[in-house]
């Protein structure tokens, strides 16, 4: 089986690592990534569309027919947000790009980042946890295949360009903590891998916390 993945979030850390393991993957026959702005990357096996609105993607929808995965990666934080500001930027724009990618194709796998902590139950008290829940569960309602990825601190390969200004500042801490509690780190090439091992191969669990992302990424 080989791969057609629409990725997003190609300008910050996590896309960016998934970008490039999917373009190097064998399984992995073209990528269409949709971005706010240029990327700057290039490969033969790579297609970009620039779009403002994550909001409204009738203008480039058709162009998001002929793709069997999806592996979405935008994200934002939700320090210093409301509730519905939250949910707005996470669940509205996630469910809004799945709509639009289940209308245009049949069999679509759909995966989402989501976060270590997330709540299923959508009852908890933590708002970001409660709106990822819902963000999930509404996902796998829509798609046959969808997985959920919760991967907690994740190192990016050396070279990476869309680095958040602190991360200089805890890179040191990944090899101890990798030493100390295994299952709480990753490495992003394993995120990518495993993304694309989903698609390809499944996997028994929808919802993969680091030590099965870990699992996944080596099958």
């Amino acid at each position: 089986m080989k791969v057609r993945a629409i990725i997003t979030g190609v300008t910050g850390m996590v896309g960016e690592g998934v970008l490039k393991e999917a373009l190097r993957h064998p399984d992995v026959e073209a990528v269409l990534i949709i971005n706010r702005k240029p990327s700057g990357f290039t490969h033969p096996k790579l297609k970009e569309i620039v779009h403002k609105d994550f909001f409204d993607l009738t203008p480039v929808a058709d162009q998001m027919a002929g793709y069997n995965a999806v592996f979405f990666n935008l994200g934002v934080s939700s320090v210093g947000m409301k509730e519905d500001e939250y949910r707005h930027m996470t669940y509205d724009l996630t469910m809004n790009f799945a709509r639009t990618v289940a209308g245009k194709n049949d069999d679509v796998t759909f995966i989402y980042i989501s976060g270590a902590g997330t709540d299923s139950t959508e009852q908890g008290r933590t708002m970001w946890a409660r709106v990822k829940g819902k963000t999930e569960n509404d996902l796998m309602k829509l798609f046959k295949k969808a997985y959920a990825f919760r991967p907690g601190m994740m190192r990016p390969e050396p070279g990476s360009v869309n680095l958040p200004s602190w991360y200089k500042y805890l890179d040191w801490l990944y090899t101890p903590i990798k030493f100390l509690a295994p299952n709480i780190a990753c490495e992003l090439p394993e995120v990518g891998r495993a993304m694309v091992n989903a698609v390809t191969k499944g996997y028994e669990k929808h919802v993969l916390e680091v030590k099965d992302i870990i699992e996944l990424s080596q099958r």
